[in-house]
């Protein structure tokens, strides 16, 4: 393909007109990836570009030729870009591109200054909603979505493009993003890396070769150009931009002529004068009127502009008129934009420091008393002053109107406003206050501690610093450091004038520093006697006695208390304040549910624990959900759920620093991987674990099930030995050994099992007498009672307990174990003959626990009871999982088919969510693996593979069940 056919525009566009699109030229490998991605989404494919250059190299042209592509063969167009002074707006390439302000909705939060803030983190509910928004417009037709000069973008814009793009691959939805190489957010390459790994193509725009700089010549002049002209256009270096501007000045200067077929220069030096100052020929008045406008930034209102200089808008027209035949700004709808970047930086580059601060403020307090704070802020943090009043209150505001959707931007202008303030002054305690909320909630928690104890040595005692006192606790919890959150709130307590709503949060601060210490009996007490008198205490800390209360209770194996205490808990929280609500007991619930195994109903509290985060927050706690709905599919049997929820809790914890669960996220991941006998990745998981743990700065909930994942590992490396010493502290104390049979269903037959294979009876008939007092004192619990019954069949060979654990499992992995155990126990006598009747039985349980085995795709198992059947003489054909070829429709699991038959009725991601009880993100895992199987690219293809088969609904279990 030549070039004219690569860019027909060019071959038959008059030479000012290609002077508009600047180093087409030489860019046929550049734009293949660009064609590609069109023609990708043209037939439903979704694909992804990541454009990158120097300034001035042709990204927002290559965007622009894109765009005009995609709008000829019908594609939607959204096209979004960052600039310098929006930077810390959040979201505001992709609220312009969708010309959706209510993505961010900015406004005011919780009051200004106030420690213990009741802003819930909305990042994640954003992620959410520019989900919904793009699968609502896609679902009408292909699109393409550009967003320029991604280096200037807000970190809530990475986290949304970072989540978003790869889950929606399956849509016809191209994304093109550009960048500047070298300038801005250095994370942007992070992103870019992230999702080159994801299947995007990269482009990086270079210099022009000599070859393409002598067709743009040509086309600038109609004719070739002579030696002088490219010595001259040499000085361009190969950059489009500067290059068309020096060949424009060229011909504005009338320094050409066509003589012989070819073009030559008429009068050097005055070219040379021109094309180094390509404003010189504007008048003064006009210069000065750019230097304000490129004040207010690279595109800018013509009423902001006339604000500005204190003219009316008609006073402007001759200037604006002399700037656009000029070239130097361009009507862009109902705004006026510099016509590159490196124009609008000459204009602002002529301007001195003093006068470009004196602008600066008067732009940002033109905005602010209009009420756009976040613009304002953005030339507040150039300009201010130490003790500008106008200036502080700006970046107050905008600290506040950020913190929910950008933490990070928060940060920034927190910390700017509080080293502008005056030591003296009267608001340098609330100024400090929004400091220490917008550090914590962007996970900066050491900062945070230390911002707000130097602010409490010298804070005079009153309101104010008991606020500052209770946030501080609330951070030394977050950062893991409970000995000292208890010591400092109990130490507030003491005080006895501290206002009654402080003294109910720093009271339910103490009852999570006593559970993360465990220390129950400090904790007893205490809640005891807050308990005692419910009247005189607020919702916070009825709701931390009852939470300590109920994991008393839980930890003595006493469920039905537990549950009453829990729920009374979440009784209090539900109609109480939003600092009763944060203490979020219903994540307590989902565990112990767990443990008894009422899967159904704890789907439905993850479901109200998740509304709760979106609603509440905190920060801390934004990717819990996705950890406990891992724990739910893992187990109801569905692993690739499970290990799909689980990396999108671990995804989301790394983007907002939230790892309350993550190791639990891990935990899940290890079982999977084990299951599948992958016992290499599994014990990567449990590596990363406990570097986790050793690194951690805040607490990491989930220990135990991290020691359960630990001691299933450690036995498939290294036997039985190597598990037991992983569980060291559960087999000696019967405390822990209790916790852990209460949480985890399957821990009390296998420690049993695990024991006995390492010699160490006493501490297998411990772990049984354990399970036996458990279900004892539970009558009204029947996983427990199964649970025991399969410990004791294991110890004392009881057939009739392993069958009776068989069928009352709720845990379909548990009920394969129990089978697999039962057939054992029947052949056990084989050195002395076994009868053909047992031998059967034998067999029928084998076959039991194989099928049950791969049903959940647990294929080490499942191949350890297959060795069992040949030890029996008994050999069957090699199992697959679930007995299914490795492509087509028939190599898809019931999920997978459920998910492909949904997307293949229309509905989109989330739809299919909502009805499967699964993320939208596990959704995208399960669509990819489906077009993996059926070798396919596109929703398209998937719904016309899926009515060439035999009608059918989908399957009815499509979630979690007792």
């Amino acid at each position: 393909m030549n070039r004219e056919e690569n860019y027909p525009h060019i071959a038959d566009a008059d030479p000012e007109a290609s002077l508009s699109r600047p180093g087409w030229r030489g860019r046929d490998r550049e734009w293949r990836p660009v064609a590609a991605l069109l023609r990708a989404i043209e037939t439903g494919r979704g694909a992804m570009v990541l454009v990158e250059g120097g300034s001035g190299m042709g990204k927002t042209q290559l965007l622009h030729k894109a765009t005009e592509a995609a709008a000829r063969a019908d594609i939607a167009v959204a096209h979004g870009a960052a600039d310098e002074l929006g930077r810390l707006a959040p979201l505001a390439p992709l609220a312009t591109a969708f010309d959706e302000p209510a993505l961010t909705s900015l406004g005011p939060t919780s009051p200004p200054g106030v420690p213990c803030a009741e802003a819930a983190d909305l990042r994640l509910s954003l992620v959410e909603r520019l989900r919904a928004l793009l699968e609502e417009r896609v679902g009408q037709g292909p699109m393409l979505i550009t967003l320029d000069d991604l280096h200037w973008a807000d970190p809530t814009t990475h986290l949304l493009l970072r989540s978003l793009l790869p889950e929606l691959a399956s849509y016809p939805l191209g994304w093109i993003l550009a960048r500047t190489s070298g300038i801005g957010d250095p994370g942007v390459e992070g992103l870019y890396e992230l999702l080159e790994r994801e299947g995007a193509d990269r482009v990086v725009l270079g210099p022009l070769d000599d070859l393409a700089v002598a067709e743009i010549a040509a086309d600038a002049f109609g004719a070739p150009p002579g030696p002088d002209i490219l010595r001259m256009a040499a000085e361009a270096k190969g950059n489009p931009f500067l290059l068309v501007e020096l060949l424009r000045m060229c011909k504005l200067d009338g320094a050409v002529e066509i003589a012989a077929g070819s073009a030559r220069l008429t009068s050097t030096a005055r070219l040379q004068v021109s094309a180094r100052s390509p404003l010189v020929s504007l008048s003064a008045s006009t210069r000065q009127l750019l230097q304000v406008a490129g004040i207010l930034g690279r595109s800018f209102s013509v009423d902001d502009l006339a604000e500005m200089l204190g003219e009316p808008v008609d006073g402007l027209l001759p200037g604006l008129a002399e700037a656009v035949r000029a070239g130097i700004i361009v009507p862009a709808v109902d705004r006026l934009t510099f016509r590159h970047d490196l124009l609008w930086q000459a204009v602002t580059d002529m301007i001195s420091d003093p006068v470009r601060t004196a602008l600066q403020r008067q732009a940002g307090c033109m905005l602010l008393q209009r009420g756009a704070v976040v613009p304002a802020a953005a030339h507040f943090m150039r300009c201010a002053r130490v003790g500008d009043t106008r200036a502080l209150d700006g970046l107050d505001r905008a600290a506040r109107a950020v913190l929910p959707y950008s933490p990070p931007s928060a940060v920034d202008l927190a910390v700017r406003a509080l080293e502008l303030t005056d030591p003296a002054a009267s608001d340098l305690l609330v100024r400090t206050g929004t400091a220490v909320e917008a550090l914590t909630a962007a996970g900066r928690l050491a900062e945070a501690i230390e911002c707000a104890r130097m602010a409490l040595r010298r804070a005079p005692p009153g309101p104010w610093t008991d606020r500052m006192r209770c946030e501080l606790t609330s951070i030394l919890l977050q950062s893991g450091r409970a000995a000292e959150a208890v010591a400092e709130a109990e130490d507030l307590l003491a005080q006895p004038d501290l206002d009654d709503e402080l003294r109910g949060i720093t009271e339910l601060a103490v009852f999570h520093g006593l559970l993360g210490l465990h220390d129950f009996g400090r904790g007893r007490v205490r809640a005891n006697a807050v308990l005692a008198d419910r009247a005189g205490h607020k919702d916070t800390a009825l709701v931390g006695a009852l939470l300590l209360s109920a994991h008393i209770a839980w930890e003595e194996a006493r469920a039905a208390d537990a549950f009453r205490d829990v729920h009374e808990a979440i009784r209090i929280a539900s109609t109480g304040s939003v600092a009763a609500r944060r203490a979020h007991p219903r994540l307590f619930l989902v565990s112990c549910l767990f443990g008894v195994g009422r899967h159904v109903e704890a789907e439905r509290v993850i479901r109200a624990a998740a509304a709760d985060f979106d609603a509440y927050g905190p920060t801390s706690h934004i990717a819990s959900p996705a950890f406990f709905r891992a724990c739910l599919s893992l187990a109801t049997g569905r692993p690739d759920d499970a290990a799909a929820e689980a990396q999108a809790g671990l995804e989301a914890a790394d983007e907002v620093g939230a790892y309350a669960y993550a190791l639990l996220g891990l935990a899940v991941l290890a079982i999977v991987e084990l299951r599948r006998g992958n016992v290499e990745a599994a014990a990567q998981h449990i590596e990363r674990i406990e570097a986790k743990q050793r690194a951690a700065h805040g607490p990491m909930y989930g220990s135990m099930w991290s020691a359960w994942a630990g001691a299933l590992v450690g036995e498939a490396q290294r036997g039985p030995e190597r598990a037991m010493e992983a569980l060291d502290s559960c087999y000696a104390d019967i405390r822990k050994r209790r916790w852990m049979l209460m949480l985890e269903p399957n821990a009390a037959a296998w420690m049993t099992r695990t024991a006995l294979a390492a010699g160490r009876r006493s501490a297998a008939a411990n772990t049984v007498e354990t399970a036996r007092q458990i279900a004892h004192d539970n009558p009204g619990f029947p996983a427990l009672a199964a649970a025991a019954a399969h410990a004791h069949g294991i110890l004392q060979g009881d057939a009739t307990a392993l069958a009776q654990a068989t069928a009352h499992y709720g845990d379909p992995w548990g009920a394969a174990s129990a089978a697999e155990d039962l057939g054992a126990l029947l052949i056990v006598g084989a050195a002395d003959g076994v009868s053909s009747g047992d031998r059967k039985a034998a067999v029928a349980r084998f076959d039991e626990a194989a099928d049950g085995y791969l049903k959940i795709g647990a294929l080490r198992d499942a191949a350890r009871a297959r060795a069992r059947l040949r030890d029996l003489g008994v050999r069957r054909r090699h199992w697959t999982y679930a007995d299914r070829p490795g492509t087509g429709w028939d190599s898809l699991t019931d999920t997978e088919r459920n998910v492909a038959t949904l997307v293949a009725q229309g509905l989109t991601n989330r739809q299919v969510a909502t009805q499967m009880f699964l993320s939208p993100h596990t959704v995208s895992f399960h669509l990819r693996q489906v077009f993996r199987k059926l070798g396919i690219t596109s929703r398209v293809e998937l719904a016309r593979n899926a009515a060439e088969q035999s009608p059918q609904e989908p399957a009815a279990n499509t979630g979690p069940h007792d």
